[in-house]
């Protein structure tokens, strides 16, 4: 058995008997097994508490962007379940919300809240630059449609956490590609800079030959952010360097960032880039 399971179940199928479940299997949650040797993802976890709750829970939060199909979502978060049961076990976390009709689907197996209403739910209670990074991995994964979480917000007046859900809202933006891209879009926001265009197309001889992180097309400056595969793969960095070369030919003001960079020097850069084609227009 590679998936959690109920050790109770097992017993009773005669599939193992106590010594083997007590010696080739450890618990994840009360009465949940998965072998001793087994790495531990973070569906495991999620089918483990789904498992705890007697097949009743309902993912939500970050569980269930996960199950959406969101991207960029730790191993170790707590799994979230709508369920009665307050005396949750470690690494899972119960709430006693009200889901309206519409804001449950069936998914994998499991009841887990809508995409809308996990963009609700997160936005509502992460911090606000973690709401937007999830909630933007969300959008693109589901193509969730930001009016779709305004029209569900005004079903619960009242709610804990809208202004904040407002704002989170206000700065989302499904084209950035990392949760890097989407803090590095806020930063820009938040440093007094115009509002950058997200997944830039670049066109030459009537076709698209690269798509940019962010930036300013009237201007011709963008801000692009370097990951860790732009340093490991070779080969990616090779073609990294002639994309470069050939947007600065086209005329492209590139602003490479990277994990170390201090945001001071980002904005520093980015104003640079910014004032020197405002002063030539």
């Amino acid at each position: 058995m590679d998936t959690p399971f109920l050790g109770r179940e097992a017993l009773a199928s005669g599939a193992m008997n106590r010594h083997q479940l007590r010696t080739r299997f450890r618990t994840l949650c009360p009465g949940v097994y998965v072998p001793r040797q087994q790495t531990v993802s973070l569906h495991d976890r999620i089918h483990a508490a789904w498992l705890w709750s007697q097949r009743e829970g309902t993912v939500a939060g970050l569980a269930a962007a996960a199950l959406h199909g969101a991207r960029w979502i730790d191993d170790d978060i707590p799994v979230e379940l709508v369920y009665s049961n307050a005396r949750a076990p470690q690494g899972v976390l119960t709430r006693r919300d009200r889901l309206l009709v519409g804001e449950v689907e069936a998914r994998r197996g499991y009841r887990l809240t809508t995409s809308a209403r996990t963009a609700f739910d997160i936005g509502r209670r992460e911090r606000l630059d973690d709401a937007v990074a999830h909630i933007d991995a969300l959008i693109q994964a589901t193509g969730l449609g930001i009016a779709d979480v305004e029209a569900l917000a005004t079903q619960h007046p009242g709610a804990r956490g809208l202004r904040r859900l407002e704002c989170a809202l206000e700065l989302v933006d499904s084209g950035a590609q990392s949760p890097r891209e989407s803090r590095l879009r806020l930063l820009l926001i938040r440093s007094g800079l115009p509002k950058p265009q997200t997944q830039i197309p670049v066109l030459a001889d009537g076709r698209v030959v690269a798509y940019l992180d962010m930036g300013w097309p009237d201007l011709m400056v963008a801000v692009e952010y370097d990951g860790d595969q732009h340093r490991t793969d070779r080969a990616q960095y090779v073609k990294d360097i002639r994309r470069h070369e050939r947007l600065e030919s086209m005329g492209w003001i590139i602003v490479r960032v990277v994990a170390e960079d201090h945001p001071v020097d980002v904005i520093r850069r980015v104003r640079r880039a910014l004032d020197c084609r405002s002063f030539r227009s």
